[in-house]
């Protein structure tokens, strides 16, 4: 489901869906970082889909959503945004589920 989750974002973000840009440039994302941030989601997703197979994989991708959102939290925490920190918290802390759920595994 987060690597789902992962996908929609980014793709959000590469076609520029108005509710995203909008969010995203009211706490001073410039458009011209959308294509890499959503690189870096879709990098997420694909990597935590292999790390079924190769569990290394799954953690270092796990570990580098969950920095990705750290970051977007931080970010919207910074800038004041409270109405838009919440889809990012809700993302971080499946995030850290997930890696948890990970390592607990290997």
């Amino acid at each position: 489901m987060l690597a789902l989750t992962l996908l929609g974002s980014g793709y959000a973000k590469l076609t520029r869906h108005q509710v995203v840009v909008d969010s995203l440039t009211g706490v001073g994302v410039p458009l011209g970082m959308f294509p890499f941030l959503a690189a870096c989601e879709i990098a997420g997703a694909i990597g935590l889909l292999a790390g079924l197979w190769l569990p290394p994989l799954g953690v270092a991708a796990a570990a580098g959503v969950v920095l990705y959102f750290v970051g977007a939290v931080g970010t919207h925490l910074y800038r004041r945004d409270f109405r838009g920190m919440p889809n990012a918290l809700v993302i971080l802390v499946v995030a850290v589920a997930v890696l948890w759920l990970r390592l607990a595994t290997l």
